[in-house]
C-alpha cells in the first residue's frame, strides 16, 4: 500500500515538474466567464470527493463496527408506523321521525 501512495505521489510530482518545465508565455486574454467556470468546475470536484470520502467513511466505519461486535442503535428508541384514522359514523336515523 506504501508503495502504492509512493509511486502515486512521484507521478503527480513528475507531472508537475514538466509542466512547469516546458510552460511557455502566452499572451492571451481571460475573458471574466472562463473564470466563473473555472471555479464552478473547481467547487464541482471539491463536493465530488467530499461526498465520495463522506460514503467510503461510512462504509469502512460500518465494517469495523461489524468487525468489534458494536452495534450503534443499541439505545435507540423506535417509534410504531402505526396510523389511526378516525371517521365519524353517519346517523341512520336523523331523517326518521
Amino acid at each position: 500500500m506504501k508503495n502504492k501512495i509512493m509511486i502515486c505521489l512521484s507521478y503527480v510530482l513528475v507531472t508537475i515538474g514538466l509542466t512547469f518545465a516546458l510552460a511557455i508565455n502566452v499572451h492571451a486574454y481571460i475573458d471574466p466567464s472562463v473564470m466563473t467556470y473555472a471555479i464552478q468546475a473547481v467547487a464541482g470536484v471539491v463536493i465530488a470527493v467530499g461526498a465520495f470520502i463522506g460514503i467510503y467513511f461510512r462504509k469502512a466505519k460500518k465494517k469495523i463496527n461489524d468487525k468489534l461486535g458494536i452495534d450503534e442503535n443499541k439505545n435507540k428508541e423506535v417509534e410504531n408506523d402505526d396510523i389511526v384514522v378516525k371517521t365519524k359514523k353517519k346517523n341512520k336515523n336523523k331523517n326518521k321521525e
